[in-house]
């Protein structure tokens, strides 16, 4: 069964997402959604079926060719950042398509869409946007705001999407429209149904629990076309915890074992009405910590999901993978194990790792407080400042820090080609 999703899914990347971008720049695209000789709903870029392989970039140009190399034929935003034609050339020029972010105050963060006067505002800074960029042939769709579902029982924010969606109808026919949410509910889609009925098609994002999606696109009551736009990584709010509360982190060979098994169970498996998805996240963010989320690290070296993303894509593994951990251990414990250490003590620390080409390896360990900036629906978190980094063997043995409280020991795994494997493990400094 695993095979046959994956390989039914490379055939459409063959088919339809290697020719992503065909026109010159002059040319503009036109995408709109209908369904396939065999009943299904599918994208059509300029005639031609179109399946999103796609992942989460934010605009990060010098991971464009990488994403294209690996398989991926299309990248979303969250907006439109401050170069956005610029971007989307470089989207052009990898053969990538662009469902473009449009910002969308959330009323979470205390917009007050009663407000007619600051509603109309972000409307206008919208539409100019729209008017600037609904001609470029990168242009794959519109994605009106992020998880406006999220944290909240007010969901007027989705009328005003409405309004949005009708305006980009009326000025730009060659795109559709979407909004995300953060996960699905019947409360979303019903009140989607009622007041933001002009979109094209909805966007879900899910992480771990994103193996039980067709169980909830039943129980929400929707069976139209939708796309998956954020999934990956299991959510910092959905593992184990330590006993001091701090959520403990998926080492990247577990991440890489699950992006494909959450794409085959939940994303491959819908031939129907899926349209796609993006993984997230194609890139490098603090976000409880600044390897949880990023498929890439601050230096720029690839890890093990992109890897995975490759298998997913184009159904075989890279040439030369990434290396993996397979566990590390803090004076013989594991992350899940509740370690607490005494200031002026000394640990020992032991990472098993391999490299399946039989690449060197080089060992680089850092210590870093546990972060207290703690955002919400991807907000910006800063990154902690490093207490301790130092590049060792295998094996390492290091004074506890002398400050009490919440730490992580990293460990980051490299082989020649800029390529890593991580994996941290919580401790208490008492």
């Amino acid at each position: 069964m695993r095979a046959t999703y994956l390989y039914t899914f490379l055939f459409l990347l063959l088919f339809t997402g290697s020719c992503a971008i065909q026109q010159t720049k002059n040319e503009g695209s036109k995408v709109e959604i209908k369904k396939n000789d065999s009943g299904n709903f599918r994208l059509f870029l300029n005639d031609k079926e179109f399946y999103v392989l796609g992942a989460g970039c934010d605009n990060d140009t010098s991971l464009f060719s990488v994403l294209s190399q690996y398989g991926g034929n299309s990248f979303r935003t969250w907006h439109t950042g401050e170069n956005p034609l610029e971007m989307l050339d470089k989207a052009q020029e990898n053969g990538l398509m662009v469902l473009m972010g449009l910002y969308v105050a959330p009323a979470r963060r205390g917009f007050d869409y009663s407000d007619s006067a600051k509603v109309q505002k972000q409307f206008e800074k919208i539409k100019n946007k729209v008017e600037q960029l609904k001609d470029h042939p990168a242009l794959l769709g519109w994605a009106i705001g992020n998880e406006l579902n999220l944290r909240t029982d007010d969901l007027s924010a989705f009328k005003a999407v409405n309004d949005i969606s009708k305006m980009i109808h009326e000025i730009d026919g060659n795109h559709p429209t979407t909004t995300t949410l953060a996960g699905i509910s019947k409360r979303d889609i019903d009140y989607i149904k009622k007041h933001c009925n002009d979109i094209d098609f909805i966007s879900v994002q899910l992480y771990g629990s994103i193996i039980h999606l067709q169980k909830y696109m039943e129980k929400s009551g929707w069976d139209k076309p939708y796309m998956v736009t954020e999934w990956g990584a299991t959510g910092h709010w959905e593992v184990n915890r330590t006993d001091w509360d701090v959520a403990i982190e998926p080492s990247s060979q577990e991440k890489a074992k699950s992006f494909i098994e959450r794409y085959e169970v939940a994303i491959a498996s819908d031939s129907v009405n899926c349209l796609g998805s993006y993984v997230f996240l194609w890139g490098q963010k603090q976000e409880r910590t600044p390897t949880w989320y990023g498929m890439f690290l601050e230096n720029g070296n690839k890890t093990e999901t992109v890897d995975a993303m490759h298998y997913i894509w184009k159904g075989t593994w890279p040439e030369n993978r990434c290396p993996t951990i397979d566990s590390v251990k803090l004076n013989g414990f594991t992350a899940s194990d509740n370690i607490r250490l005494k200031i002026g003590d000394v640990f020992s620390a032991h990472v098993y790792s391999r490299d399946y080409e039989g690449d060197s390896l080089v060992y680089r360990w850092e210590i870093i407080p546990e972060t207290t900036d703690h955002g919400v629906g991807g907000d910006y978190e800063k990154r902690p400042k490093s207490w301790k980094e130092f590049e060792s063997s295998a094996k390492i043995y290091h004074d506890v820090p002398e400050i009490p409280g919440a730490f992580r020991l990293f460990i980051y795994v490299t082989d020649p080609f800029n390529q890593s494997a991580t994996a941290n493990i919580p401790f208490y400094v008492e």
